[in-house]
């Protein structure tokens, strides 16, 4: 092992045995289910931007952003980030206040799911145990992305066998999840949103400064045909294809999925003021601009160092999502000092992997344990056994995640994008018409939960194989329809009864205070 690799590795295992030292830390600090899910509402407005963000920052940040730009151009990932952008205001905007007021009123509800069923008064559970099968779904398939790319990390560092360092990784994540639950994911996605942001820095810096110059970065990519341009992409063998209108819109609508993100929008069920929201609004909005642009930055960067050989050319999508571990590959050759950083920015990458998983097998757990085991199923259990419960369940769904990250040749970048889809068309406009309409009633939500699910499903591997203007982001066409068929089924069928929409009316109320 090379002076390099052992200054890197170093940095990793302090950095990864710091989030374990977090785990048993917050373990003594969940007497409850109710702190283990969702920390006892006690998240103070930095923490709660972040942890939020770094939450949703999952490693498309760092390998799927920058992959997608250096093999595809600016276009396809310059609109998803704008879109991004765009959502994560919103959502903070308009949901993060209501849904801490509503979520607290409505039987002090701990989960998504639960607040669904609170909300429309289900009380045979439907919409719980719907919305439960929901974030099973797409979640486990998410929480795979993340493992996947953990073990392209150490297998293009470290030469380790994928399988091996995969689950290496997905230990470390189990254990301070298991140990600590939502105050350790919490705390420990702020400390990772803190690396993760010292990794952009330093590989811009040296990027550029290896690469020649901005100047030289800018004038790589201007001398390859449309690079830079936001109406025209590129496949991955290189031929140029038009992004018009619709393309931009559906590729725009990657903003809708954060209405319906579990794990970010359990975020603000736990903010502890929900009068410094706007304290974390802005902290969130700000951070994920810079992040986002620097990551599509850094592929731009990655284009030029590869066009004067100081990485190799990256020719698939898969390939391409490694071009900041080859990035820092080549830092950390230049002694002690420099392998340490470089260790810093993989350690920034098992950070964006780390923080999202965390979060998704948090919710994917406490689905399973308290939606539909205690909610639905009806099963019994004391305080003791609900803990050991959603610690159990939470180990099935890693291995699960494992299992289906198993084939190393899966793109980062397009396992999110569905599963953000999924979510986006299920429970997005469900929240949105639970906090703003009043009229919306149980069969509705379920009819939107179903219809959007559905729709993905039929979109991603049906209808957008028809190609030209079918060929879009099925979150825009699904969440459209899971919309309307809500308003529609909603309107033909009974009102809500006076204690809901009375309830409705006192959080409008408090809003206003």
């Amino acid at each position: 092992m090379t002076q390099s690799v052992l200054c890197i590795l170093i940095a990793i295992l302090v950095y990864m045995a710091g989030m374990v030292i977090i785990g048993v830390v917050y373990s003594k600090k969940n007497s409850s289910v109710h702190d283990f899910y969702l920390g006892g509402r006690k998240l103070g407005p930095i923490v709660s931007a972040m942890s939020a963000e770094a939450s949703d920052m999952s490693s498309y940040l760092l390998m799927g952003l920058p992959g997608l730009a250096y093999i595809s151009g600016c276009a396809e990932v310059g609109w998803t980030a704008i879109g991004l952008a765009i959502g994560t205001y919103l959502n903070w905007l308009l949901v993060a206040k209501r849904l801490r007021i509503y979520s607290h009123r409505c039987g002090n509800s701990i989960t998504i799911p639960d607040f669904f069923s609170n909300r429309f008064r289900d009380d045979k559970h439907v919409i719980m145990g719907i919305s439960a099968a929901i974030i099973l779904i797409f979640f486990v398939p998410y929480t795979a992305s993340g493992f996947s790319a953990c073990g392209k990390l150490f297998n293009q560092l470290f030469g380790w066998d994928y399988h091996m360092a995969m689950i290496i990784s997905a230990v470390i994540i189990i254990a301070y999840t298991c140990l600590g639950g939502f105050l350790a994911a919490s705390f420990t996605d702020l400390i990772q949103s803190i690396v993760m942001t010292s990794a952009l820095v330093v590989l811009v810096i040296y990027g550029v400064h290896t690469a020649g110059g901005f100047n030289s970065v800018i004038e790589n990519a201007k001398g390859i045909q449309n690079y830079l341009s936001f109406t025209q992409t590129r496949t991955a063998d290189g031929e140029l294809i038009p992004y018009g209108g619709l393309s931009i819109v559906s590729t725009l609508a990657w903003g809708l999925g954060y209405f319906g993100m579990p794990h970010i929008l359990l975020r603000f069920m736990a903010i502890d003021d929900k009068n410094k929201i706007k304290i974390s609004r802005r902290i969130a909005s700000i951070w994920v601009v810079i992040a986002m642009g620097v990551a599509v930055f850094i592929g731009i960067i990655g284009r030029a160092l590869s066009a004067n050989g100081t990485i190799e050319q990256l020719t698939t999508s898969s390939e391409s999502e490694t071009v900041i571990l080859k990035i820092a590959t080549v830092l950390s050759k230049h002694g002690v000092a420099a392998a340490l950083v470089a260790g810093l920015i993989f350690a920034g990458i098992l950070a964006c992997t780390m923080s999202t998983s965390d979060s998704q097998l948090l919710a994917a757990s406490s689905s399973m344990s308290e939606n539909l085991m205690k909610g639905v199923f009806k099963i019994k259990m004391t305080e003791k056994q609900s803990m050991l419960a959603a610690r159990a369940v939470l180990l099935i769904i890693a291995v699960l995640g494992i299992a289906l990250a198993w084939d190393s040749n899966s793109s980062v970048f397009r396992v999110v994008s569905f599963a953000w889809a999924g979510f986006g068309a299920t429970f997005g406009p469900v929240m949105l018409t639970a906090l703003f309409w009043k009229r919306t009633n149980k069969y509705g939500a379920i009819a939107g939960m179903v219809t959007g699910g559905v729709m993905i499903f039929v979109w991603k591997f049906g209808i957008s194989k028809l190609g030209g203007v079918f060929a879009i982001y099925e979150l825009l066409p699904a969440f459209i329809l899971a919309l309307a068929v809500i308003i529609i089924v909603s309107l033909a069928t009974k009102a809500p009864d006076e204690e809901i929409v009375a309830e409705f009316e006192a959080v409008r109320a408090e809003m206003k205070e």
